[in-house]
């Protein structure tokens, strides 16, 4: 097992991809952050839906955990309405 250095970024899609492939990634600036993020809460919607928590009590608690989005913006991330057509 290898040491994480300090500056490491911790991988945020380590249920999809492995730690050090995602370094390398992210070393090249080949990751969409944003798009990262919308995975990372969606996720977490889906497991708080599954702890049979509301839909609205869900995005809400979402919306605290990124208090730089607003309502509209969760709802669009966690039900994929992208507006694009």
């Amino acid at each position: 097992m290898e040491a994480t250095k300090p500056h490491d970024t911790p991988n945020p899609l380590a249920d999809l991809i492995e730690d050090e492939l995602y370094q390398v990634l992210d070393s090249r600036k080949l990751l969409n952050h944003k798009g990262i993020r919308d995975y990372q809460i969606r996720k977490r919607f889906r497991e708080m839906r599954g702890s049979e928590i509301p839909a609205l009590q869900a995005i809400k608690l979402l919306r605290e955990e990124h208090p730089y989005l607003q309502f509209d913006t969760v709802r669009k991330i966690v039900y994929n309405l992208s507006g694009k057509k």
